[in-house]
Parts: structure tokens; sequence; C-alpha cells
């Protein structure tokens, strides 16, 4: 078979404050999420929550994404605003505005699909488009976080899962100041224009670090205390953060994939 006639993964959204509130996703029919009854998803009292807010769809090429709405307070993935659309994985946390209401997308296995409450019912406002150059969601692995006796091991040391508020992963930019050392040379290079044998090679290399060095990034796991601490651990793979992640997130109760009631309108 195919990839693309593969079945589409069965996910769900779930109320980070109320887990018990469930809104399936359904691969064939994008859930908009907003203020106005015409949703798929009513959040008539979200603080912070546009009329028309979000949309998480099924892409064939990128598997489930999340496309703001061009809300005024916008929509944010794992604490990064979503300017169009951006690919969802497991156990990520969707904040609609700047303090609204947090959604948690979860992907569920082949037997607990039946599990799910009866999809919400269809809307006929329109989706956003999405960028033609968005990057395939990572396949993140079991989570590598043990517990034991109320606590994980973070960094080397104890840490209880009482005191963890939230955990959460960031991506910035390995090399943030590369773009002006790369337009420093270009505009250095100018003076060797007269001789186009070092000229052209130079702009050239100079492109190419740029490219490449500004590609790279790293990635941290910042847990979130209770009493106001945030302790952090960086990775060098996006994939071994989000294991953690996720990890840490079952271990205190925020990571359950158990099925439950349908997500009633706000």
């Amino acid at each position: 078979m195919s990839a693309s006639a593969a079945k589409p993964p069965t996910a769900r959204l779930v109320l980070a404050s109320d887990r018990r509130r469930v809104a399936p996703l359904d691969a064939a029919q994008p859930l908009t999420i907003g203020r106005a009854a015409s949703n798929r998803l009513c959040l008539s009292s979200g603080e912070g929550v546009a009329e028309h807010h979000a949309v998480v769809r099924f892409s064939r090429s990128h598997g489930w994404v999340v496309c703001d709405w061009k809300s005024n307070e916008g929509t944010w993935l794992e604490g990064q605003r979503v300017h169009q659309c951006r690919p969802l994985s497991d156990g990520d946390e969707i904040r609609l505005g700047h303090s609204g209401p947090v959604l948690v997308f979860e992907l569920m296995g082949q037997g607990t699909a039946e599990a799910a409450a009866a999809p919400l019912a269809s809307a006929g406002a329109a989706i956003p488009r999405s960028p033609q150059a968005i990057p395939p969601p990572p396949r993140v692995p079991a989570p590598v976080v043990t517990a034991a006796g109320g606590t994980i091991d973070f960094g080397g040391q104890p840490l209880a899962l009482a005191a963890i508020r939230s955990a959460s992963v960031r991506s910035d930019a390995l090399h943030p100041h590369i773009f002006s050392w790369w337009l420093l040379l270009c505009l250095g290079g100018l003076l060797l224009l007269p001789v186009p044998l070092l000229f052209w090679p130079l702009q050239l290399g100079a492109l190419a670090g740029w490219i490449l060095l500004g590609s790279r990034k790293q990635h941290t796991l910042v847990l979130e205390l209770r009493d106001g601490r945030a302790l952090r651990h960086r990775f060098a793979n996006r994939r071994t953060a989000l294991a953690h992640r996720n990890g840490i997130r079952r271990a205190i109760g925020q990571g359950d994939t158990g099925g439950g009631p349908g997500m009633a309108p706000a």
C-alpha cells in the first residue's frame, strides 16, 4: 500500500483544564475552533478566543497541522506563535490567545478510536490555506523518563513529581546572528568584485554557510515548577526532547490517553 493510501493516524484534542472534555479529530473534516456557534468546536466562554480562531486538520503530505485563523491574540504551539500552519506532535499544547484555554493534541492507538466520542457538528466556515513548505511532523519515540517513588530524574538530580506544574519544549536557532554575519561578509566581499575568481567563490561559500548554520536548532526541555522556578535541559535532537517531555507529562498526570466523553461546547 502506498503512503498516500495509508490510513491517517487517529487523533484528538483534550482540554488541559478538564481532561474529561475531548474532541475527536476527523481526517476527512477539519476541526474549526472559536467562539462562534458555527465552529465544530465552540469555546464561547474562552478568554481571548476569537469568533473564528484556529483550525486543526490533516494533510496527506504533512500529517496533522494547526493553523491560525488570523486571530487577534494568535494561536500558540508549545509557546511559539503559529503564523500560518505548524505540524503537530503527540502531546503538543495549543493555546488560544495569550492566556486562553489550552488544548492538548494526542495521537491514539488503533484500538482506542472507537472509545472516542462522536465528531462534533460540522461548520461552514472557510479554512486558511497552509504554506507549501511545512516540514513533516517528527515521529516521537517511546518516553524515556523513569519515575519512582513520586520522583523523576532530571539532569542527574531527583525531582518530586508534585513540584512540576508543566513541561514544554522550545526550539531556538543555534546561531541566531548568522544572518548578520552573512550579510556583513557579502558586503565586505564587494571589495573583491573586480576579481571574479575570488568574488564568486566567497559569495557562494557565504551563502552555503548561512543555509547550513541557519537551519541548525537547539531544543530545550523546560519544566515549570509550582514555586515559580523553571528548570531547563538542552537536547540536540528534537525527537529526544519531545520524548522526555511526553514522559514527564504522563508521569504528572497530563498525558492520559484513555477515552473520555466528547467535548461539549463551552
